[in-house]
């Protein structure tokens, strides 16, 4: 399924989510009718039992669904409904995933506006970097670059700033994010997710956690969170220096009303994805994969993408 198809699978949702608030209101108007006494009634014959309405069955969507993935969610925000699960609780590396939480703990701690200094150690890591030993933003443009781009440097910076603010340590501050949102199976040992050795990663977490996490920015931070939906995004140093960096997410134009989008890839980890997209009138969705390959990854998420808004518009599973 192309993007243009998923578009028009998502106005299908859209349309039936509208119709079926249009038929709630319409019952809510003819129950009170029903109840406004008009006078003596007559007695109607009891119904038979053939005549009951019989069990309605609505279209298993995930049913036939395939991924890579070892780990995945599709998850309701609104309702905290579960729609797809696949080792959704098992604790995995989240490599760059991680930068979510750092991004969230520091805007627990830091206002917007507070400038975020990149230090040496910063500019020396692997990985993605756009930033020079010293610059400074505030945190709002530093963060909407760093998870945009999954930079390293930026990552580094938020959270020497946040811990220092806090005065503890990276760990510290980051394991007082996740259980300020009960993420049980969340821990960090720096803000990158960069995996420390062979052995070990950055970053652990469960595919249930990082939906949670997804959608707690989404609801905290959505504009810093658009960004991320963006193919580029650009910010001006408090030095004036212009930086403009691109999507790491190939996908973010085929997901229809994308709110949130974050990628990550280590050894230990593979190919993860979160993404959070609207399914229809401020109903968020948080889909979540980890453990993938570097390329799998969006085609599983774009499987489970597929297959919620086929969930919604009340259609069978889709393949991609």
């Amino acid at each position: 399924m192309d993007s243009a198809e998923l578009q028009k699978l998502a106005e299908r949702t859209r349309s039936v989510r509208e119709a079926g608030f249009a038929l709630l209101l319409a019952s809510g108007i003819l129950a009170l009718f029903l109840f406004i006494p008009l006078g003596p009634r007559s007695q109607t014959p009891n119904a038979s039992p053939g005549s009951l309405t019989s069990a309605s069955t609505t279209p298993d969507a995930f049913a036939n669904i395939s991924i890579e993935a070892a780990a995945a969610i599709a998850y309701d925000l609104a309702t905290g409904e579960v729609l797809y699960t696949k080792n959704a609780d098992a604790q995995l590396p989240l490599a760059s995933l991680t930068k979510l939480l750092t991004v969230y703990a520091a805007l627990a701690t830091l206002s917007p506006s507070t400038p975020v200094t990149v230090p040496a150690s910063a500019t020396n890591l692997e990985g993605p970097r756009a930033f020079s030993k010293g610059q400074t933003f505030a945190l709002f443009d530093i963060a909407r670059l760093t998870l945009t781009a999954s930079l390293n440097d930026g990552a580094a910076a938020i959270a020497e700033a946040t811990a220092e603010r806090q005065q503890t340590s990276q760990s510290a501050m980051l394991a007082g994010a996740a259980a300020a949102l009960n993420l049980s199976q969340t821990f960090a040992v720096n803000g990158t997710g960069l995996d420390v050795n062979a052995a070990i990663s950055g970053g652990y977490g469960s595919a249930h956690d990082l939906a949670v996490l997804a959608g707690a920015l989404v609801a905290h931070a959505p504009d810093i969170a658009a960004a991320t939906t963006l193919n580029t995004v650009q910010a001006v140093s408090e030095g004036g220096t212009s930086v403009r960096v691109a999507n790491t997410d190939p996908i973010i134009n085929s997901v229809p009303r994308l709110l949130l989008s974050k990628t990550g890839y280590t050894d230990l980890a593979g190919g993860n994805l979160a993404l959070v997209f609207d399914a229809g009138i401020a109903h968020p969705i948080a889909v979540v994969v980890l453990g993938s390959s570097r390329t799998s990854r969006f085609t599983d998420g774009m499987t489970l993408v597929a297959a919620t808004l086929a969930h919604f518009a009340g259609v069978t599973s889709v393949s991609l």
